[in-house]
């Protein structure tokens, strides 16, 4: 029996580690020739040390596939360039690339600096841009040449992103972000043959290990293990998940699920006096439904009020 993506040649950046690494891993089991892309930095983006995404690769051969290692800085516009240039080269195509490098800086926003704002978004927003423009661009140039394209990109976004977590102002607008990017890119790119979907992952990693109680049991420790977010992104890299695009999935050891984005809530007609507007919004906000809290379900805690 074929495996779900024989033949198919996918990019996982960040792959050196956790999540990523389950990615580069099931991709391979799968049948994908996989480039593990890994700049090997710290949790904050310092440093450097591709030997993780080395050992990634090295687990792919021993298993029978084949793997490359990357590793270009994902958020410089030319480093993805190369790294997409080097799947073409190496593998002799393009089929999927999971974008899922990123760095943490938490902070309160009133204490946040500039630096710890710029990196977040960098190595977050612009480290999915990047690899995605050059991806997406091959794939244009060889569908307006007449060839067939099952092209696939597979964000990572984050619950903190689309619901909200306070600490990490930074973070969450970035990930918030790659789910805009994810939605509006869908649009643009059906056309060429290319979906644009994103996971937001629940797991325990060492980008999240202080981020919240340690689990106490094996069986905590099993929920929160990543290797629960890579079934979804492996199928959406495969020719199967063709008819999937634009959506937000979220993933974990507890459950798979489909984020809903922002909808229209309460109505009124148009406003043209902000003294009359006090009892008209209070209206629409008591039909309204309240914020997502962290565990998406919404009404989650009542929102702060600035007296």
């Amino acid at each position: 029996m074929a495996r779900l993506c024989e033949g198919r040649v996918a990019i996982v950046t960040g792959a050196g580690r956790g999540i990523g690494r389950e990615h580069a891993l099931s991709l391979a089991r799968h049948g994908a020739k996989v480039v593990v892309n890994d700049l090997g930095a710290d949790v904050d983006g310092t440093g450097g040390d591709v030997s993780p995404a080395r050992a990634v690769v090295d687990e792919i051969i021993a298993m029978g596939g084949e793997a490359v290692v990357n590793g270009d800085d994902v958020s410089d516009f030319d480093g993805a360039g190369r790294l997409v240039a080097q799947a073409v080269d190496t593998f002799g195509d393009l089929h999927a690339v999971i974008n899922n490098a990123g760095i943490l800086r938490d902070r309160m926003i009133v204490n946040m600096t500039e630096a710890e704002w710029d990196a977040v978004i960098k190595v977050h927003l612009k480290g999915t841009f990047a690899p995605m423009r050059h991806a997406v661009g091959h794939w244009r140039e060889r569908s307006k040449a007449g060839e067939a394209v099952s092209g696939r990109i597979i964000n990572t976004s984050s619950v903190s992103g689309i619901y909200g977590n306070p600490g990490q102002t930074n973070y969450g607008a970035a990930k918030a972000g790659i789910a805009a990017l994810t939605v509006i890119s869908a649009l643009e790119m059906a056309r060429y043959g290319v979906t644009v979907n994103a996971v937001a992952p629940v797991a325990l990693t060492r980008m999240t290990e202080n981020l919240g109680p340690a689990p106490e049991t094996e069986e905590e420790r099993e929920m929160r293990s990543p290797r629960w977010i890579a079934p979804i992104a492996t199928w959406l890299a495969s020719e199967e998940s063709a008819g999937v695009t634009g959506r937000v999935f979220e993933a974990s050891g507890q459950f798979l699920a489909i984020a809903e984005g922002w909808v229209r809530g309460p109505t009124v007609d148009p406003v043209d006096d902000p003294e009359a507007l006090g009892p008209i919004v209070e209206t629409l906000l008591a039909g309204a439904r309240r914020n997502s809290g962290m565990d998406g379900v919404p009404g989650g805690p009542p929102q702060p009020r600035v007296d």
